[in-house]
């Protein structure tokens, strides 16, 4: 497939900021977001919504039961979010994020070596699809003989990925 440069590209600093999750308990996915994956909670509105993130940030995640209070996962064939991937700044920190998913016994949907990255696979208790995932080095990124990413898809070895020092 060859690459179509966008006729009016944008500019290369713009970001996606946060993702808003619907779902049915709030504090059972504060408990998931914060209490297993780690991040803080910014702040709350009442019992029905509440802002998450890492760092000091306003919010990576918004989760709020506004449409969703007590309301299941969207049944398999439907149409909306596939997953929210979520990225961690060295390979040291997302082992660390697969050791707080192992010690919570939360279950792997997959794990994958993309080539320009690494990543986990799973579910928040909602059923959303989460991918916790870091980027290796841009100079690193397998490349085909025009130059353009030749990304693929290798089953990611957990076992190396878990050898890695804990984070300082």
């Amino acid at each position: 497939m060859t690459r179509q440069p966008s006729p009016r590209p944008l500019n290369p600093e713009v970001r996606i900021g946060h993702v808003h999750l619907k779902v049915a308990d709030l504090d059972r996915s504060l408990g998931f977001y914060c209490g297993i994956l780690g991040f803080e909670l910014t702040q709350r509105f009442d019992p029905s919504a509440a802002f998450i993130s890492a760092g000091g940030y306003h919010h990576h995640i918004g989760l709020n039961t506004w449409e969703s209070l007590g309301g299941s996962p969207p049944p398999s064939g439907s149409t909306g979010l596939y997953h929210v991937a979520i990225l961690y700044p060295t390979r040291a920190e997302l082992a660390d994020a697969l050791r707080r998913l192992l010690d919570a016994r939360v279950p792997l949907e997959g794990a994958s070596d993309h080539g320009v990255s690494e990543a986990l696979y799973l579910r928040d208790p909602d059923g959303n699809g989460v991918e916790l995932y870091w980027d290796r080095p841009r100079d690193t990124w397998p490349r085909d003989a025009d130059g353009g990413l030749a990304m693929f898809t290798r089953r990611l070895d957990l076992g190396g990925l878990l050898a890695e020092p804990k984070p300082a």
